[in-house]
């Protein structure tokens, strides 16, 4: 089938949630992706965030090859090797002590949510203003985007209240005695790529704990190694309670996972809580070769450090179009606010062969794989240098 016939069918089959870009990408290798119609695209988002490794990368494939040949599924009623490998690895790596497997970011954050409220007891949970945490009834209640919340507010639970993003004496004056929590993303993604300091958290870390307030930290777009650091809290120096991650865990295979300290795991007892498809042997294979590669392959100081390229050959451009507003980010998570919409711009880099998106309205983002080279960076800034000379 050609493109115009795909797109045709998603049209009338498909239930309409999705804006889509018209082209059906066919395959891709490292960098770089390919449509049905042979045209080549350098990819600056990476599912959003999500593949870590690249596009094809041997170790995700070998591991998802020789896995499936062995075992795909298996129910949660009976133990499994390469999950249970994974999850000590990550335990490990962590400040954290035990751990649950879940398939998406929802649903990691879901359940870290159900299990802050069930250890303490309580009835509220803090989010802060341009949060982004999924979109089940339980996480569009964290989640501050009236657009995808609206046309239920009547029905979302009650007990979830928003705080300034960054305003820790706000913060304070909201904590009640029926505070259980603050769900916080170390690095907003959808909201705008926003970044804050490390007085915040530490303070925000000093406030939970003076409280008796839970700290959540959602790592679902900011983890193994998006931002520079295995995941983006440790940049702060700080300790949650909870994390959550998903994306860069499978590097493109759908997993996620919540993790917590030992007394906060306590509140779940078997029954609070299950999965039927999560920590299955082929996600925890998945998990095992990505976790691997990310650390023989030195991919979190690759996007340390070009991340640090990126902002500064952006910055470039801000200096000298004064439409550029801000530039922004952590390790290769990175945005770029103009003063107007961004679509058009995405649709133009596009067209140039590169993928990129819009969030926020005004801020491009780019979150390319973590194998990213300068001279990949530089052909992205100067196709925006281009675009933008234009306007």
């Amino acid at each position: 089938m050609n493109t115009q016939e795909i797109i045709d069918i998603e049209d009338k089959y498909f239930i309409n949630t999705f804006n889509r870009v018209p082209v059906v990408l066919d395959y891709g290798e490292g960098m770089k992706v390919w449509d049905i119609e042979g045209n080549e695209y350098l990819d600056f988002l990476a599912g959003i965030a999500v593949n870590c490794l690249g596009h094809n990368h041997p170790a995700l494939v070998k591991a998802i090859q020789e896995q499936a040949e062995k075992l795909i599924h298996i129910s949660n009623i009976y133990y499994n090797e390469p999950a249970t490998v994974y999850a000590k690895k990550l335990i490990d790596a962590t400040s954290f002590d035990r751990m649950f497997f879940a398939n998406s970011g929802a649903e990691a954050n879901e359940g870290a949510i159900k299990l802050a409220l069930k250890y303490s007891g309580k009835s509220e949970v803090l989010f802060c203003g341009g949060s982004f945490h999924g979109r089940t009834f339980l996480t569009l209640s964290v989640t501050d985007h009236p657009e995808y919340s609206a046309p239920y507010v009547k029905n979302l639970p009650r007990g979830f209240k928003s705080v300034p993003f960054g305003d820790l004496d706000v913060i304070k004056e909201t904590i009640t005695d029926e505070t259980a929590a603050i769900i916080i993303e170390p690095v907003q993604g959808e909201g705008g790529v926003n970044v804050l300091d490390k007085e915040f958290y530490k303070g925000l870390e000093k406030l939970c704990k003076d409280n008796d307030v839970l700290l959540i930290v959602d790592e679902v777009q900011s983890g193994f190694g998006r931002c520079g650091s295995l995941f983006a809290h440790e940049l702060y120096d700080i300790k949650p309670d909870i994390m959550t991650v998903a994306k860069g865990i499978g590097g493109g295979f759908p997993m996620a996972a919540f993790l917590a300290t030992e007394e906060v795991s306590s509140g779940f007892v078997p029954g609070d809580h299950g999965t039927t498809f999560a920590g299955s042997p082929l996600a925890g294979a998945v998990a095992n070769a990505v976790f691997d590669t990310i650390k023989s392959e030195n991919l979190v100081e690759n996007s340390r450090l070009m991340g640090e390229y990126l902002l500064s050959k952006l910055n470039d451009l801000a200096n000298k179009y004064d439409f550029i507003k801000g530039v922004r980010g952590a390790g290769l998570l990175v945005g770029l606010e103009l003063d107007f919409e961004g679509g058009d711009i995405v649709g133009k880099m596009f067209e140039k062969g590169f993928l990129i998106n819009c969030t926020a309205g005004n801020v491009l983002r780019f979150a390319p794989p973590l194998i990213v080279k300068e001279e990949e960076i530089d052909a992205l800034v100067e196709a925006l240098d281009e675009i933008f000379a234009e306007i």
